[in-house]
This record gives structure tokens, C-alpha cells and sequence, in this order.
């Protein structure tokens, strides 16, 4: 199961290679590193949640499938709009504040593909890659 996951995930696009394992995935995971601060344990449940289906997801396609872009929409939706309250009206560190504008950007570009990757599934396209 490991190897047919691993390629089907090689199967995929270099550049969403790159993007899953050098961005999105350590983005999403380096909430972690500021419990604490104010928000920080409902963001990190919320980035890291939005991931940990997927595991499941892929055991059970055996594979990499556009499946995956649902868990983001019910998790990263909500995200997103903790993160907009949090750089909107908390007073945050500066170095905290940054880390989570480039978290917003981040899940904000995911979600512009997980949008349309939930419909085609919807939709009846649930091959693997």
C-alpha cells in the first residue's frame, strides 16, 4: 500500500510535488510551534486537521485522488477566517503575525485548486493519479 501511494503521489505534476512536501505540508504543520500564543491551539487543530484525513484517503485509494481537496474545504475554510479575525482585531508578535499571514496566503492558494478538485470528484472523477 505504501509503495502504490508513493506512486501515485510521484505521478503527480513536479511542481505539486514541490508544493505538498516543501510548502503546504510543513506550513500546516508549523502551528505547532507557536502554542501559546493567542489562537494558536484552534489554528493548529484546524491546519493539521485539515491534513489528517487524507491519510485515510489515501489508504483507502490506494493512492493520491482529488478526494483529498475535501477535508480542506471543511477545515481551511474555517481556517481562513480564524486566521483574517486573528491578523485583523488580536494584537499579535510581530514574528507570529507573519507566520500566519504566510499560512493564510498558503491555504488560500490550496483551497483556488481544492475548490475545483472537491467539484470534478463530486462530479464523478475519482480516479488516482
Amino acid at each position: 500500500m505504501v509503495v502504490e501511494i508513493w506512486q501515485s503521489f510521484r505521478r503527480t505534476p513536479l511542481w505539486v510535488q514541490i508544493w505538498v512536501v516543501a510548502i503546504l505540508i510543513p506550513a500546516n504543520i508549523l502551528p505547532i510551534a507557536f502554542l501559546g500564543h493567542p489562537g494558536a491551539a484552534l489554528i493548529t487543530v484546524l491546519s493539521i486537521g485539515g491534513m489528517l484525513p487524507n491519510l485515510v484517503i489515501m489508504a483507502l485509494d490506494r493512492g493520491v485522488s482529488r478526494a483529498m481537496s475535501i477535508p480542506h474545504l471543511f477545515l481551511w475554510i474555517p481556517l481562513v477566517v480564524v486566521l483574517v479575525h486573528q491578523l485583523a482585531t488580536v494584537e499579535l508578535a510581530a514574528g507570529y503575525a507573519a507566520f500566519l499571514a504566510v499560512l493564510l496566503v498558503i491555504d488560500l492558494i490550496s483551497l483556488a485548486f481544492d475548490i475545483p478538485d472537491s467539484l470534478r470528484w463530486l462530479r464523478g472523477d475519482r480516479g488516482i493519479a
